[in-house]
């Protein structure tokens, strides 16, 4: 054994060349922050806090009880760095560039920088983060009292020692002073710990040290040679073919996950990266670390096995096998191996959760409640401060107030892939939106609230053994005994491993429940934009500074809002150098989006979208800015996926475009009858009127008789093309509204009346009977009276010349309805057949005859001169020959009915 105060000495000291590591970090990299600190190799041994006392320690005894399974644990995350390459440079280039401070935000930020989305990953991330943290603090007591056991090393491996709960109580206390120290010293989490990180590439060494210093003094020390280790090696060693199967290939699968998924390697790997480079360089260097310590794994636990005493605890075989052979230094550097990988997975947690804790825990419900200090810039920060400081003292203790009530219970054995497969339900929302435009925050929400209850349901609560709000009885039987909703046999799966059964039912349920919800719901608008920038990253760098977002605020309350969080110099910093204009002035949408960024930078994305929409007059989407972030093919997606979920839009909007179709056919076909009709009109009266005048020109012989009567045909022509050409004209200015008539109020029956007399020439000259019946009595309208009249002789005309009836009539007559002025035009003819009802009201459109007669103006000129004076023409149905109504509003509203 070692005594107790040098141990502690041995350890104060350590923390102390930590403390003056991390000091002296903190120091350069604010005189130089593009220095060595910030170098890939730095940056590497960083993310070895993956290697935590469960891989330090229980890797050995994983090799002991199970053999080649260990190895999943790191085979995991080297299948991520080298295999992943793709994904895991988009990730860290996403946190880069949009200032991501933890991995509850960047899934927030991601489905529209959703609150309630940001609140569930970090009670998650908790939940799954604390057990993990009482692990560490078992680790460290239990290697304290190890190597401090007065009986002895071997004695106290052998023995079943209670844990020391005062060692837990200081250890932690020291964790929450370290990490508060050199990990919350301003609000700007996304600033990186320079110090800390430091601190951390030391730890990193001296574990990798520790090990591999063990190992070679084993194997050529204690075995004499590489061979001679594996000679009396257990069965499970020398033939690992039946350890291959779903159990390792999940566990590879989980250790892949969590080096992405939890909460300190998302610190580490994202939130710290500073450029590109490091995590090419870590995509090569962190493998070849993994390697390296888990290299003599199987040695040490071979030797173990063989030289210490049965029943000895393989997971203290790195520590025990010294201090059974009196390396007391080799001893004290393995325990400080140990002692650096708890510590320093502590520390990086309860910063990354300190974060999440206070971005979207406690400022959301501050705001909410109107609690966070608004009196002086230095009150806010002081509470943001605060409860970052409380956070991390929270979830240190939530650890140690889990490992004191579980003791030395089996649930802390196993907590390490209990915690893996907790946080691998990150991974569904994490990969998909960052690969899946059309991921929805409903999508996400309901695939991690699903995945986190079957994980808790199938495995974290069972892990307890009925202690602990679940009963043995439903671990056995199923609740109410239902053997189906078994937890470990969930719908009738048996003979399962309980991790691979918890891992399918709980990421089967999460995938599927993210992509059908997704499927089936609309992101909103900012969710929509968010997915743009995140899953197009690499193309939207150089217009980051783009926005979609339209929305008014003053400059003064942005500022406002920025002293309250940043502070007055850095608030006064920002606006300086965004050219921000006068107090009173409004902000544009580029300096709202950039305060908005920067405050994302100190309290998380979410958070600082409540902070600016709180002092946001108003707020729309422009759908222009939208389309301009697509490329064509992605505008003919999004098109294509609005259609989809619109059917009845999409149905509708079908038939009106055959129909409008169908009318532009009929249109270019009376289009090519009215060129052909109109040509025709024009070149008759141009033949005639051309060629009577040549022979008045040619020959001076003419009798004057002859003279006067190719005159008349001249002038008859002419006026015939003039009406044509009227016609054309009057109907272009009716329909462009281009009209200038005098309007005044008139009889609409002197109208009438001038119609049917200009008329009785054309009806005498046809044999058609023209009748008046029904005439209203003192009448008034507004409106213009020749226009009027020109409708009234266009239809009984047209009554006329169409009426091939042998005893032709048409009858004309008017009348008063609720203030309306009516005027009906009836003929006895042949009618109208329904499918030309509406047809014959449009330009260039005829009657049937057995000739043509006139350009088929007539009606469509008339509709659109009763639509100028606020009336209508319509079409009546009538049972024989055609019947039309002219309707005009009175102006006395009641006139009184009669006939002359």
């Amino acid at each position: 054994m070692l005594p107790t105060d040098l141990v502690i000495l041995v350890c104060v000291s350590y923390v102390a060349i930590l403390f003056a590591v991390a000091f002296a970090g903190d120091r350069r990299a604010r005189r130089d922050p593009s220095g060595w600190l910030s170098s890939p190799l730095v940056y590497t041994l960083s993310i070895s806090i993956y290697c935590t006392s469960w891989t330090f320690f229980g890797a050995v005894g994983s090799a002991a009880r199970n053999g080649f399974e260990f190895l999943t644990i790191y085979l995991g995350p080297t299948i991520v760095f080298v295999g992943w390459w793709v994904f895991l440079r988009k990730l860290v280039t996403v946190g880069r560039i949009y200032h991501t401070t933890s991995i509850a935000d960047l899934i927030s930020a991601r489905f529209g920088k959703d609150p309630m989305l940001g609140a569930l990953v970090t009670i998650m991330a908790m939940v799954v983060t604390a057990p993990y943290i009482a692990l560490q603090l078992q680790a460290l007591t239990s290697s304290f009292q190890v190597i401090t056991f007065p009986a002895g090393a071997v004695t106290a491996a052998n023995t079943n020692l209670e844990p020391n709960f005062t060692t837990a109580f200081w250890l932690a206390a020291g964790l929450c002073a370290f990490s508060i120290i050199f990990g919350v010293r301003n609000i700007d989490v996304n600033e990186r710990h320079h110090g800390v990180i430091a601190a951390i590439a030391v730890e990193a060494v001296v574990k990798l040290i520790a090990l591999l210093v063990v190992g070679v003094w084993i194997i050529f020390a204690i075995q004499g040679s590489p061979a001679a280790v594996f000679n009396d090696a257990p069965v499970s060693l020398t033939n690992p073919q039946d350890a291959f199967g779903i159990r390792w290939i999940t566990l590879c699968f989980l250790a892949g996950a969590a080096a992405i998924c939890l909460p300190r390697q998302f610190q580490v790997t994202v939130v710290e990266n500073s450029s590109e480079s490091q995590i090419r360089t870590a995509s090569w260097l962190f493998p070849l670390y993994l390697f390296l310590i888990c290299l003599f794994i199987i040695p040490i636990a071979v030797t173990g096995l063989n030289r210490l005493p049965t029943g000895s605890n393989p997971d203290l075989f790195v520590l025990t096998l010294p201090l059974s052979a009196n390396q007391d230094a080799m001893a004290m550097l393995a325990f400080l191996g140990g002692f650096s990988s708890a510590t320093s997975m502590v520390i990086v947690s309860s910063i990354a959760l300190s974060t999440m804790i206070s971005n979207h825990l406690i400022m959301p419900l501050a705001l909410r409640l109107s609690i966070a200090p608004a009196a002086s810039p230095r009150a806010m920060q002081s509470f943001i401060l605060g409860a970052r400081r409380a956070s991390i003292v929270f979830i240190v203790f939530l650890g140690f107030l889990y490992f004191f009530l579980s003791g030395a219970s089996d649930a802390l054995a196993a907590i390490g892939l209990i915690s893996f497969c907790g946080v691998a339900q990150f991974l569904p929302s994490l990969v998909g939106g960052l690969f899946w435009r059309n991921a929805t925050h409903g999508g996400a929400l309901a695939g991690l609230v699903a995945g986190f209850a079957l994980w808790g349901y199938t495995l974290f609560l069972p892990s307890f053994g009925g202690a602990f709000l679940m009963s043995e009885s439903v671990i056995l039987h199923g609740p109410w005994g239902i053997d189906w909703l078994k937890p470990q046999a969930l719908f009738g799966i048996e003979n399962m491993d309980p991790l691979v059964h918890a891992t399918f039912w709980s990421l089967f349920t999460n995938a599927m429940l993210f992509v059908c919800v997704s499927v089936f719901s609309e992101p909103t608008p900012l969710a929509r934009y968010q997915s743009r920038l995140f899953v197009d990253v690499f193309r939207r760098q150089t217009d980051s500074e783009l926005s979609v977002m339209r929305r008014t605020a003053r400059v003064a309350d942005l500022k406002h809002i920025a002293n309250r969080v940043l502070g007055a110099k850095e608030a006064l910093g920002l606006f300086a150098q965004k050219g921000a204009p006068g107090r009173s002035a409004i902000a544009s949408d580029v300096l709202i989006s950039q305060v908005e960024q920067r405050l994302a930078g100190s309290v998380g994305a979410a958070t600082a979208r409540t902070l600016v929409s709180s002092v946001v007059t108003s707020e729309t989407i422009s759908v222009e800015e939208l389309k301009r972030l697509a490329d064509e093919t992605e505008q003919i997606r999004a098109y294509s996926a609005e259609l989809e979920r619109k059917s009845w839009q999409v149905e509708a909007t079908a038939v009106e475009l055959a129909q409008a179709n169908e009318q532009l056919r009929e249109i270019d076909v009376q289009k090519d009858a009215f060129l052909s009709q109109v040509s025709h009109e024009v070149r008759t009266p141009m033949a005639s009127i051309r060629s009577f005048s040549d022979i008045l020109l040619s020959d001076s012989s003419l009798d004057p008789e002859r003279r006067e009567r190719f005159l008349h045909i001249i002038q008859a022509e002419s006026i015939r093309l003039t009406t044509l050409l009227d016609g054309i004209l009057d109907l272009s200015q009716l329909e462009n509204g281009d009209v200038n008539w005098t309007v005044e109020p008139f009889d609409p029956n002197t109208a009438l009346d001038q119609a049917m007399a200009s008329c009785e020439t054309l009806a005498s000259a046809a044999g058609v009977k023209l009748v008046r019946k029904g005439r209203v009595r003192r009448c008034s309208v507004s409106g213009n009276r020749d226009k009027l009249a020109q409708v009234f002789i266009n239809l009984i005309s047209n009554a006329i010349k169409y009426n091939t009836n042998a005893n032709p009539v048409v009858t004309v007559s008017s009348s008063v309805h609720k203030g309306v002025y009516e005027a009906r035009v009836c003929d006895n003819g042949p009618g109208i057949p329904a499918s030309e009802r509406e047809r014959i009201f449009q330009r260039f459109a005829r009657g049937p005859m057995p000739r043509q007669v006139g350009a088929g103006l007539g009606l469509a000129i008339s509709r659109q001169i009763m639509e100028r004076l606020g009336g209508k023409l319509t079409l009546a149905d009538s049972k024989r020959g055609a019947e039309f109504v002219i309707t005009l509003p009175t102006l006395s509203g009641v006139s009184t009915r009669g006939t002359k």
